[in-house]
């Protein structure tokens, strides 16, 4: 499944009930733009590992995290590779890519591999509890 889109005049809400949506229903969210639809796709005390190893551990640093994606202003297309689920835990590896032109005007393409782990919480949905982009 790809996922790609970027509209930032509809206020994403489908959650994730099964494990394999988190992906895409995380580049739902990344796509509005909207850095309060991201949040909302971790569980409470969940750590976000940077691409440089640093981890934001606290909703407010997993945010900043995430502002310098968003910040770009193009859309997400993730590509599930692998989602394996034990219980109420899963691993997620997911292939994924941001491309366009970026704020200053020149192409723009980074990719990577994440390596995720999502936890599904008494109301039925799936969050992150590590999200590390590049692992």
């Amino acid at each position: 499944m790809t996922v790609s889109s970027r509209n930032s005049m509809t206020t994403p809400t489908r959650p994730a009930r099964e494990a394999a949506d988190v992906p895409a229903v995380f580049a739902e969210r990344f796509n509005s733009g909207q850095p309060q639809a991201v949040a909302e796709m971790y569980a409470p005390g969940a750590v976000f590992v940077s691409p440089d190893g640093s981890v934001a551990d606290s909703p407010e640093s997993i945010a900043r995290a995430n502002a310098d994606f968003l910040g770009l202003g193009l859309p997400i297309t993730v590509r599930p590779r692998h989602v394996y689920t034990a219980g109420d835990t899963a691993l997620l590896i997911v292939d994924w890519e941001i491309e366009g032109t970026g704020p200053d005007g020149q192409p723009l393409h980074i990719r990577g591999t994440a390596t995720d782990v999502a936890r599904r919480g008494s109301d039925g949905v799936w969050r992150y509890v590590i999200d590390r982009p590049v692992g």
